[in-house]
């Protein structure tokens, strides 16, 4: 019994080639639990699936929408447990890829819609809120997701405030994802006599002026040095400030414009001393284009100082990631939240989107849909799996110990509420004005927030309150 618990009913498939000399080399280690056993741990705090005897849902097939498969396809070297293998092995259902390209994503899903072959579901995503629900591509999951449950308790603020259209919700969120880090090279850092960044953040000494400071000393066009590279640095230092330009009232359910908050301006201003000081890599200049064309270009080098961007970065070949950001194994690549507004809450804020998936609406298999979403939910709380996902991470990757705990730095301010800052998909017209706002170090010239606010906000508003109608007669219609 104890060499039972302490397996953890781990079952393990390991694959060998022979390579040389009779030297083994892994391709592929796939890691399943068992999922009785996982239930087993989980009752204990309430939490459980739906019997696999007398759910509608069992021995279905559902039908996933996208420009990729994310059920059956795996790299060679990743090591693999999802929810997906317990809705197969528990349930015995499956997932039928209805495939699209990235570009037709929304002609091709409005298309299968209107003709009644709507497949069942698709990814979730800050990108599905509030545009394309407006426009009817979705269907609440109220009555296939239960909030209270204690299965979806701990996300059930985040969906009610961000995915959440009137009283009907359009996520299955599995997980709250966190976006911008800042990624750097400690080699560099330790050659420029720059304090760690991530040292910084443990000493709740990483802000805006000290990031600042660092970049003002490193950058010499002379010299082609740039501090910062990459395209969403510039978000990333505006959702540090803790404010959001275009927000969602709950209590009004509306949407509001904020160009008047003074931690936006800060923040702005922040990004204008960058620019007009020559800290940003002028892509302008180089056809549009990162440094050597490839995210974290020159960090390895010396050439760039900071790289703000997700961690999925970190997670290709580790061969090529060190080539780029500086050798992993050996600790020279790091992570650490974007730095705070030093005149602020004294609070990190983090930029955030929903893991999981959205309803179709026509779909003839929600239930289904409902019933995988529970199964990846409950791997994601089952903390097995989750020493599972840092084994990828540590033996796949090579991240380092200090990352790992950075990245559990990162998960937790993303789900705790008073840190969650979220990008809405408002459609094109204020989109492209909100870039307009958070973009404007991203060309040779930047523009003061003043300057932002007299060219932008009439605009702005006017579409925001455009939107409030939309919002109300769509409130209105699925009454």
């Amino acid at each position: 019994m104890a060499k039972k618990l302490f397996a953890l009913a781990l079952v393990v498939i390991m694959l060998f080639t022979l390579v040389g000399c009779g030297k083994k080399k892994r391709e592929i280690v796939k890691l399943t639990l068992s999922t009785e056993d996982s239930e087993a741990i989980l009752a204990a705090a309430g939490i459980t699936l739906p019997d696999a005897e007398t759910t509608a849902a069992a021995g279905s097939i559902v039908k996933w929408f996208s420009w990729y498969d994310g059920f059956h396809n795996y790299s060679d070297d990743e090591v693999i447990n999802t929810g997906f293998w317990t809705f197969q092995e528990k349930y015995g259902c499956d997932v039928e890829w209805i495939e699209c390209t990235y570009d037709s994503y929304s002609d091709d899903l409005a298309n299968l819609i209107l003709a009644g072959t709507s497949p069942d579901f698709t990814h979730s995503g800050s990108g599905v809120y509030p545009g394309l629900t407006l426009q009817g591509f979705f269907a609440p999951v109220n009555d296939y997701i239960d909030y209270d449950d204690a299965l979806w308790a701990s996300v059930k603020d985040f969906v009610y405030d961000y995915c959440a259209i009137g009283d009907k919700v359009y996520a299955m969120c599995t997980d709250i994802a966190f976006g911008q880090v800042v990624a750097y090279n400690r080699r560099v850092m330790d050659e420029w006599g720059f304090d760690d960044p991530a040292e910084l953040y443990y000493n709740d000494e990483w802000t805006w002026d000290v990031f600042y400071e660092m970049c003002l000393d490193f950058s010499d066009p002379d010299e082609d040095r740039y501090a910062l590279d990459g395209w969403s640095f510039t978000s990333g230092i505006m959702d540090s400030s803790g404010a959001e330009l275009v927000y969602y009232n709950t209590e009004t359910d509306l949407f509001e414009t904020n160009v008047d908050d003074p931690r936006l301006e800060r923040a702005a201003s922040v990004l204008y001393d960058l620019a007009k000081n020559e800290c940003v890599f002028p892509w302008w200049n180089n056809g549009w284009s990162l440094r050597n064309g490839v995210e974290g270009g020159g960090i390895k080098e010396g050439l760039c100082l900071f790289h703000i961007r997700g961690t999925y970065v970190f997670t290709g070949p580790v061969e090529d990631i060190s080539n780029v950001w500086g050798d992993v194994a050996e600790g020279e690549l790091m992570f650490c939240p974007v730095p705070r507004d030093p005149n602020g809450d004294g609070k990190y804020y983090i930029n955030c989107s929903p893991n999981g998936y959205a309803l179709i609406k026509g779909g003839e298999n929600h239930e289904g849909a409902a019933l995988l979403a529970a199964c990846d939910r409950f791997k994601i709380l089952d903390p097995t799996v989750i020493s599972i996902d840092r084994r990828n991470l540590e033996e796949v990757y090579l991240w380092t110990d200090e990352m790992l705990q950075m990245w559990d730095i990162c998960y937790e301010i993303a789900n705790n509420s008073d840190g969650v800052i979220f990008s809405y998909n408002f459609g094109d017209r204020i989109n492209s004005y909100v870039s307009n706002f958070y973009d404007s170090a991203h060309g040779a010239e930047a523009s003061t927030w003043a300057q932002l606010k007299e060219a932008n906000q009439e605009a702005l508003d006017y579409y925001v309150a455009e939107l409030n109608v939309t919002i109300q007669e769509f409130i209105d219609k699925e009454a």
